[in-house]
């Protein structure tokens, strides 16, 4: 009897836990999710290379609210203007935190850096220095003529190139990042690493190593991110490499900060010639607890990485693109022609006069937006209906939204003339190439005037042609951030209308 009594016991108590999971699992309502999930690994294994593609794919088949198991971490994929309209309006200090990846922890100064930072009072206080102190309209503007200067040196060079006129072949993903290192490294330390006027190139070369390890390992995909226990199984190959990488750019970076002391002597230099760093040692001056070294390093390093490859890769993309459309190319070059002529070059004040060159930029960053956007939930929230647990990371799919034939006609052709009809307040949360919200990219001016200085330029001064008869390979690259997989070589030649200026400079 007692044994009866006992089975009936265990079989009640099982029959209540099933239930409890059965409610828990409805009161989740938790976004649609591929049925098949492993154990420890979840849904990885659907992951292939390009990620913003395969996500794309994803959200395709479930929904544009999607919700995966990736290793350890819950994470949701947003593939919608009113889902992201939902994530970064009512919930965008929920979704105001980063994740914390292995790249953040050790090329982000251990989770301080304005890109890696937590939401609270520092990461306010890194945005606000950015915002205001660094990348304001004002100081932008003081900087045009850093701007200026490089564009010309680009023009110069290319000139100079062409042999009297004839065209010749020119790597332009190599030519587009030195013009962007050095208008950064200039803007960030008072230093130019590339042209003619160069004396000694191993520093040079040493920088843009630095530059290009850090952009390669900051946009990696880690495992270990993803499965912590591979961390301790002989997986922490990364992990070495970045903090090796961490250490030379901590020397680097604290070399630069020397050579600004010994520059200041301990005198405030005038408003229009300061640097970067200049302003974040005046900040030290006031309040050296908290603008320590390593937070002005850390500001140096975040300005390096975010700005270099995307806005050269910003340019490379959208050269590709008028090459195999040629059609747009010479529209283009007309409406130089007729509203700057040939007797000077383009400067920053002439770009909002030229609105098909504005809409060739927006057409490419709609078609290759620079990086998928990663945040972490810090509350429980509700997105599309669906209740997204704390501690879910976000995935932004940038791409998918710009590329959904529901909201852009024929999104895989580029036809700049959408922008023409597009009117740029109505893209709302269709159009997102620098994020948005909260931690929506704070270097989205300067990236628009390097841009459109450079692109203007080039075509306003030179013939363009595909170095073969084969249409460029627009084939993307792997990794989060989205860069062309093969280098952009063009031919070019000064225009016969632009000769007689090119020939004074």
């Amino acid at each position: 009897m007692e044994t009866s009594i006992s089975y009936y016991l265990w079989l009640f108590i099982v029959f209540l836990y099933l239930l409890r999971k059965h409610f828990q699992k409805t009161n989740k309502r938790l976004p649609p999710s591929p049925s098949l999930s492993f154990p420890i690994i979840g849904h990885l294994y659907l992951f292939k290379k390009p990620l913003h593609r395969t996500l794309a794919k994803l959200s395709e088949k479930y929904g544009p609210v999607l919700y995966l198991k990736l290793g350890s971490r819950p994470v949701l994929i947003v593939s919608s203007p009113s889902a992201a309209e939902e994530c970064f309006t009512k919930n965008d200090i929920s979704f105001a935190n980063r994740p914390k990846l292995l790249a953040g922890k050790h090329l982000g100064c251990n989770y301080t850096t304005v890109m890696w930072a937590p939401y609270g009072s520092h990461w306010r206080n890194m945005r606000r220095i950015a915002s205001i102190e660094l990348l304001s309209s004002s100081r932008l503007q003081m900087c045009h003529g850093i701007r200026a200067d490089e564009v010309r040196s680009l023009i110069c060079k290319l000139f100079r190139g062409s042999n009297g006129g004839e065209f010749h072949i020119v790597d332009m993903k190599t030519t587009f990042f030195e013009l962007t290192l050095n208008v950064l490294m200039r803007v960030i330390a008072g230093k130019r690493y590339y042209g003619e006027d160069i004396a000694d190139s191993s520093e040079a070369k040493r920088f843009e190593q630095l530059v290009k390890e850090s952009v390669h390992l900051t946009g990696a995909n880690y495992i270990g991110d993803y499965l912590p226990v591979l961390k301790y199984v002989g997986s922490g190959s990364l992990e070495k490499r970045l903090v090796k990488l961490q250490k030379k750019r901590d020397e680097f970076m604290q070399s630069l900060i020397e050579e600004r002391r010994k520059v200041q002597g301990g005198c405030v230099s005038e408003q229009k010639s300061k640097t970067m760093v200049d302003v974040l040692l005046s900040l030290q001056a006031t309040e050296p607890e908290y603008y320590t070294d390593e937070i002005i390093r850390g500001m140096m390093q975040i300005m390096l990485t975010a700005g270099t490859d995307t806005s050269a890769g910003n340019m490379e993309w959208t050269l590709s693109l008028l090459l195999n459309n040629p059609e747009a190319l010479a529209k283009a070059q007309t409406e130089i022609d007729t509203k700057i002529g040939q007797s000077r070059l383009i400067v920053e004040s002439d770009l909002a006069n030229l609105p098909y060159l504005h809409c060739i930029i927006r057409e490419t960053l709609r078609m290759y937006p620079p990086a998928t956007i990663l945040h972490e939930s810090s509350e429980d929230s509700t997105v599309g209906g669906f209740n997204v647990p704390r501690g879910t990371m976000l995935i932004m799919n940038a791409w998918a939204i710009h590329h959904d034939p529901k909201l852009w006609e024929q999104p895989e052709q580029f036809k700049p003339e959408r922008f023409q009809i597009e009117q740029e307040e109505r893209d709302g949360f269709k159009y997102m190439p620098f994020g948005t919200g909260r931690r929506g990219c704070p270097g989205e001016g300067l990236a628009n005037r390097i841009v459109g200085l450079a692109i203007g330029s080039v075509i306003q001064c030179f013939e363009w042609e595909r170095s073969g008869e084969e249409m460029v390979d627009m084939t993307e690259g792997t990794g989060l951030t989205i860069f062309k997989a093969h280098p952009l070589l063009a031919k070019c030649r000064p225009r016969q209308t632009m000769l007689p200026f090119l020939s004074q400079l």
